[in-house]
Order: structure tokens, then C-alpha cells, then sequence
């Protein structure tokens, strides 16, 4: 695994990023890596990619009156 270092880090940054990583009961090195994690994961289109593949295997099917379907299960 890399390492990777961050010079010249804005210090509202660097405060809110602290303040991140208190909040989720990570270290400042958890947080950020996690950080960079996601937008690497974003840029790539990882979360959109797969909700279009998704959404497409679905494209077509009828799914019917859900609601409507709930009750006459209740009702039985």
C-alpha cells in the first residue's frame, strides 16, 4: 500500500476534516483516506454506473399497485 503526504492543507480544511473524523469515530488518517476513497469511487462514476445498470435491468417489468396489494394481504 502507498503512502501519501498533503502539504500546504488550508487550515479551515484541515479543522473541518478533524472535525469529520471526532464526529465519525475515526482517526484524521481514516477520514481522509476514506475521503479520497469515495471521490475516487465517484469520478469513476462507480455509485452512478451500477444504480443505471440496475435501473435498467429493471426497465420494463410492471410492478403493479404495491399499496393496494399490502392491503388485500391484510385484509385476508
Amino acid at each position: 500500500m502507498r503512502s501519501l503526504t498533503v502539504r500546504g492543507v488550508d487550515d479551515e480544511v484541515y479543522a473541518a476534516l478533524k472535525e469529520l473524523a471526532q464526529r465519525n469515530h475515526r482517526s484524521m488518517q481514516e477520514q481522509v483516506k476514506m475521503v479520497l476513497e469515495r471521490e475516487v469511487s465517484l469520478a469513476r462514476g462507480g455509485q452512478l454506473s451500477r444504480c443505471l445498470a440496475i435501473r435498467s435491468r429493471l426497465e420494463g417489468r410492471a410492478w403493479g399497485d404495491v399499496p393496494a396489494e399490502i392491503r388485500q394481504e391484510r385484509e385476508r
